[in-house]
């Protein structure tokens, strides 16, 4: 079985706050100021708030570590969680890919519940001010 799309998503972000030359890295803390998703069985507007504690390593792998709140147009809250990494073709420019692993956490008695058993799968790139991902709900 194939993976099944289960959102397109844009986040617009803000200026990223550098702490550069770290022992790890270059640490880009991002905050998100919004957006919006939508798939097939759910859509709404990306919270503002959220960000990305990203880390450019040494060999020129970005390493993302992102927390988000999805607000469905129905009203309901999903807060999501992902980890993944990042490449540029050319060093200091904008990732030419994104991988991302994200999960969910939804009130049990959301109509979204089955959200919290599902292991998703996200590519995407970097936009002008944001990112946008394709997340695939894996089988």
């Amino acid at each position: 079985m194939q993976p099944q799309l289960l959102f397109d998503i844009t986040a617009y972000l803000a200026e990223a706050i550098p702490i550069l030359g770290t022992h790890q890295g270059d640490r880009l803390i991002i905050y998100v100021t919004g957006g919006k998703f939508e798939g097939p069985k759910l859509k709404g507007e990306v919270l503002p708030g959220g960000g990305d504690w990203f880390l450019m390593r040494p060999d020129g792998v970005g390493e993302l570590d992102v927390r988000i709140v999805l607000k469905t147009d129905d009203g309901e809250f999903i807060y999501v969680v992902y980890k993944g990494k990042a490449k540029s073709s050319k060093p200091g420019e904008l990732p030419d890919w994104i991988r991302t692993a994200p999960t969910f956490e939804v009130s049990m008695k959301s109509k979204y519940a089955w959200l919290n058993a599902v292991q998703a799968i996200g590519e995407g790139s970097a936009i002008d001010g944001g990112v946008r991902y394709r997340v695939y709900e894996t089988p």
